[in-house]
């Protein structure tokens, strides 16, 4: 049995707040190992381009305000 199956079947025998606690949790932790790839993402430069093309196209008259 493979990990996450092992955690799917764990699941499937929480309590309501359990499970409620739970999601707030991995809510929190994918969030915060979001950011952290995006800020890595960002030092390393490879957001650079579509940076560029944004301005680009806001100096073009391109976009609009939200």
């Amino acid at each position: 049995m493979t990990r996450v199956a092992k955690l799917e079947k764990e699941g499937h025998q929480l309590r309501r707040d359990e499970l409620s606690a739970l999601r707030d949790w991995f809510r929190k932790y994918d969030s915060y190992a979001w950011d952290r790839e995006i800020e890595k993402d960002i030092l390393a430069g490879r957001l650079d381009r579509l940076a560029e093309e944004a301005i680009e196209a806001h100096k073009a008259g391109r976009t609009k305000e939200l």
